[in-house]
């Protein structure tokens, strides 16, 4: 039964525990005793009525750790991302590795202005002369940035998060850098969220906004397809990278 459990968790990232009880003929009682003993293993996570496969609190890492992690997922999602920006765009770029990769795929574009937060994002544009780069107020000035965004309109906002819950919504793990972002979010016509598929399932400690505000995620392979089925569902477009290849529709 226990094996059962693990194997449509594989399939589908969660499941309910009324849903485990009717499957397998088993009370409720019983699948609740199950998953305890599958948790103490290390197997699973319960949260609220269901099981999932992963601890969904995702800790804080330094920037040169989050650096180290799918360096390659992050590049050809970037990559991707490039091909979004048109000619004489207005973007806002939010701060994290996703979108400093994202960045470093911009050396070659047309021209277009950028505003950022990120002081890594802006030396990655300064390569190219053709991009006006607009660098907002450092980690000790949000403020300062928010005052500037107040007065602008963008086309596109390309974002990195650290989790993507499909229930809750998506989050970072830097509370005053959640509200910057949501600021940046109210002020761009599209929201493009950046994110290899290893964020699905998890919760950074300060929630940025729920799913309805995002309009694009463009991700990796890995995504799995009952995750990528039910953002599709919600009106959100999907764009998967494989190995540097993806479908994308210009914005």
């Amino acid at each position: 039964r226990q094996s059962a459990i693990l194997d449509q968790l594989l399939k589908q990232g969660s499941v309910l525990v009324s849903a485990l009880s009717d499957n397998l003929q088993v009370s409720a009682v019983t699948i609740r005793k199950d998953l305890t003993d599958l948790e103490r293993q290390g197997r699973l996570y319960r949260s609220h009525g269901k099981a999932i496969l992963i601890n969904p609190f995702t800790a804080n890492r330094s920037v040169n750790e989050k650096e180290k992690l799918f360096p390659e997922e992050k590049y050809n999602i970037g990559t991707a991302a490039a091909q979004l920006v048109m000619p004489n765009d207005s973007i806002v770029i939010a701060s994290g590795t996703t979108v400093t990769a994202f960045a470093q795929c911009l050396q070659h574009s047309p021209r277009f202005t950028a505003v950022t937060s990120s002081i890594k994002v802006s030396e990655a544009l300064a390569a190219n002369s053709e991009i006006e780069v607009i660098q907002l107020g450092g980690r000790l000035r949000h403020s300062d940035g928010e005052q500037t965004l107040a007065g602008c309109t963008f086309s596109k906002l390309f974002i990195g998060v650290d989790g993507i819950d499909l229930e809750y919504g998506i989050t970072t793990t830097d509370l005053r850098e959640a509200h910057l972002n949501k600021v940046m979010m109210g002020v761009a016509q599209k929201n493009i969220v950046l994110a290899d598929s290893s964020k699905f399932g998890r919760r950074g400690f300060a929630k940025i906004c729920g799913m309805d505000e995002v309009d694009v995620i463009i991700t990796d392979g890995n995504i799995r397809p009952t995750d990528r089925t039910a953002l599709e569902e919600m009106g959100i477009e999907v764009i998967v990278v494989n190995g540097g290849n993806a479908s994308v529709t210009m914005l």
